[in-house]
């Protein structure tokens, strides 16, 4: 039988908060917990329900191995917070927010199903070879490109969707070039590479004078109006695990990029940390409820 949420004790303060971000708030009422929230255990009742939520949000934090200012803005925002992460989680696709990166491979054989050739409207290609993204991006990257040429600018895409095959030997090409240990730092190993998502872009000339252009500065001034998040900035090498790509863009859509903006200083790697963590640990509670 369905029960009615109440969520009272961890969302109360961010009734106060609403007036920063109101388009992601819904409602904090709810006819079941939104995926990926832990189950109630032990006592019962919206304290004991608050407690858990709590806990866990402590436990993914730590795990995630937030700085303590993000740490310390989240536990302080709890209930705008959770409002917030609660609208990320309904998101019926995963692969928005999957962590992808050097500990965390994509499953075997992933390959996306709603591929399409780009088609060109109101960006251009900078590579001969047919390139493809997943629907959504594509249109994202179109809705992108048409503002940019509004302005008089016009993007260039070099690169997008890679299969996995295909980054055996893009990584094998770097290794040779450079050795292991420098490979590694602008390369992904096979089924590790973002780009195999189907979600990734790479404008201009592949090289970190992109941000130096007109067009760089546009991008990284605007694309997370359509749900573009830059994956590698500048000195984040040591998180990341790769050396700075002002050229690299991930879509992962308008709700995400507003939440790693507003909770995680527009780091989108300590965001999908977080959510890996946090997803991590729900399911293991409903396992062992």
């Amino acid at each position: 039988m369905k029960r009615i949420l109440l969520v009272t004790a961890i969302l109360i303060p961010a009734l106060s908060c609403m007036g920063k971000n109101p388009s992601l708030y819904k409602t904090y009422k709810a006819a079941e917990p939104a995926a990926g929230a832990p189950a109630e255990t032990g006592e019962t009742g919206p304290a004991s329900g608050a407690a858990s939520i709590q806990k866990q949000l402590a436990r993914a934090m730590e795990l995630a191995e937030l700085p303590p200012a993000i740490s310390g803005d989240i536990g302080g925002n709890s209930g705008a917070f959770a409002g917030d992460l609660q609208g990320i989680l309904a998101e019926e696709d995963p692969y928005l927010r999957i962590l992808v990166d050097k500990r965390h491979p994509l499953p075997e054989g992933y390959e996306p199903k709603d591929l399409i050739e780009l088609r060109y409207g109101s960006y251009r290609a900078g590579i001969a070879d047919p390139m493809m993204l997943r629907r959504k991006a594509e249109e994202a990257l179109e809705e992108m490109a048409a503002a940019a040429k509004a302005e008089g600018l016009v993007l260039t895409v070099s690169s997008a969707y890679r299969s996995y095959e295909y980054q055996i030997g893009s990584f094998d090409r770097w290794t040779r070039r450079l050795g292991l240990r420098e490979a590694e730092r602008v390369s992904a190993r096979p089924g590790r590479s973002q780009h195999q998502l189907g979600l990734v872009v790479d404008f201009g000339s592949i090289t970190n004078e992109f941000a130096q252009t007109a067009a760089g500065r546009w991008v990284n001034a605007n694309a997370g109006r359509f749900g573009w998040s830059v994956s590698f900035p500048r000195g984040y090498e040591e998180l990341t695990g790769y050396a700075w790509e002002s050229w690299h863009y991930r879509y992962v859509g308008r709700e995400l990029c507003a939440f790693i903006d507003r909770w995680f200083n527009g780091i989108q790697q300590y965001a999908l940390r977080f959510i890996h963590e946090w997803e991590h640990l729900a399911a293991n509670q409903r396992q062992g409820s």
